[in-house]
């Protein structure tokens, strides 16, 4: 259905009827609507008005003789052809530049600074899909920082750059840090952080690696730091704040729904993947994905690019269907912009 098949009139009510429950969650009857500024119409109007509405199926009476709520297909219709998204104001912007800032970071910890943010900022949980770490290996870097610790520092073929603290062996002279540099880096080139890892290990079992013990345990520190995951892993953040609307037993079912539903990562995951595609933002509405379809929830992913536009991961929120949709959508897509720049 589109937004132009209905007349003004029922436009108008359509409108103010989820605009309603957008902002206190509570159905809305005739008779209120009928009180509202710039409203020339009686109740009885409003009336056949809504009950047009509720035969399209935009609309329903959770109970009996109660007001009306929209269904999932009209708040779909809503956010599609109504929804009037608000902008960012400079100090909301500042604050996600300054909350997110830090170049040369760990990609881990900029996003999980990204989704704290972003849980706070729209009182919903914040979710991040961190990227796939199987591109080749260009280069690697052994940093001393004192006599106890250094700094790996790991360069993708793709441009991501990961840091990590190592603890040194003591006794050990700065000249192995340079050693155990150049022969990983030999090992690394043009290979993925597996290959490159099982070459190692056969050598430093097989005793061809041509390191001393010093060296050998450096090498085998960095690369301890390192997973190789090839798998996206998700961050969750902010499940609290879904508890701070709850108004009834329904209400706190739907929510341990969702928990269960943020528990299955790998679905989650499976979704997020779906949307890497999307120009922008991507919203999916309650049973609009099975993964929702119990809970009643709403998503708001964006996706977070390299500089060459190539996406390399998802960041979002869920939360309940009545979402502030005009101020999380804009939230999203920004912080999925700073996040980009700063990856």
């Amino acid at each position: 259905m589109q937004i132009e098949t209905l007349n003004d009139r029922s436009r108008v009510i359509f409108r103010m009827i989820v605009e309603s429950y957008l902002d206190n969650g509570d159905p809305v009857g005739s008779r209120t609507l009928s009180r509202h500024p710039g409203v020339d119409l009686s109740a009885a109007s409003i009336r056949n008005v809504m009950a047009d509405l509720e035969e399209t199926g935009l609309i329903y009476a959770p109970h009996v003789s109660a007001g009306r709520i929209p269904t999932e297909l009209g708040l779909r219709l809503f956010v599609d052809g109504l929804l009037e998204i608000g902008n960012l104001t400079e100090e909301e912007r500042a604050n996600i530049d300054i909350r997110c800032a830090g170049q040369g970071r760990r990609r881990e910890d900029v996003l999980e600074d990204a989704t704290n943010l972003l849980s706070g900022l729209c009182q919903c949980a914040s979710l991040v899909m961190v990227p796939k770490t199987n591109a080749p290996l260009k280069h690697l870097e052994f940093v001393p920082l004192s006599a106890e610790k250094a700094l790996v520092v790991v360069v993708s073929e793709d441009g991501v750059v990961e840091n990590r603290v190592i603890d040194l062996p003591p006794g050990l002279p700065p000249s192995s840090l340079v050693q155990a540099s150049n022969y990983l880096n030999s090992r690394f080139k043009n290979r993925t952080f597996e290959e490159a890892r099982a070459i190692i290990a056969r050598e430093l079992a097989d005793q061809k690696a041509e390191l001393d013990s010093l060296t050998g345990k450096v090498v085998e520190q960095g690369l301890a730091t390192w997973t190789g995951d090839d798998k996206p892993s998700l961050i969750v953040r902010g499940r609290g704040n879904l508890l701070e609307d709850v108004r009834a037993i329904e209400d706190l079912e739907r929510i341990r729904r969702l928990f269960d539903d943020l528990e299955t990562k790998l679905d989650l995951t499976r979704l997020l993947e779906k949307a890497r595609d999307a120009e922008g933002v991507k919203i999916f509405i309650g049973s609009e994905n099975n993964l929702f379809s119990l809970s009643g929830s709403s998503l708001v992913v964006s996706p977070y690019m390299k500089g060459d536009n190539k996406i390399i991961g998802m960041i979002g929120v869920i939360g309940p269907t009545r979402i502030n949709y005009a101020r999380i959508i804009p939230m999203v897509d920004y912080t999925a912009k700073v996040i980009g720049r700063i990856l």
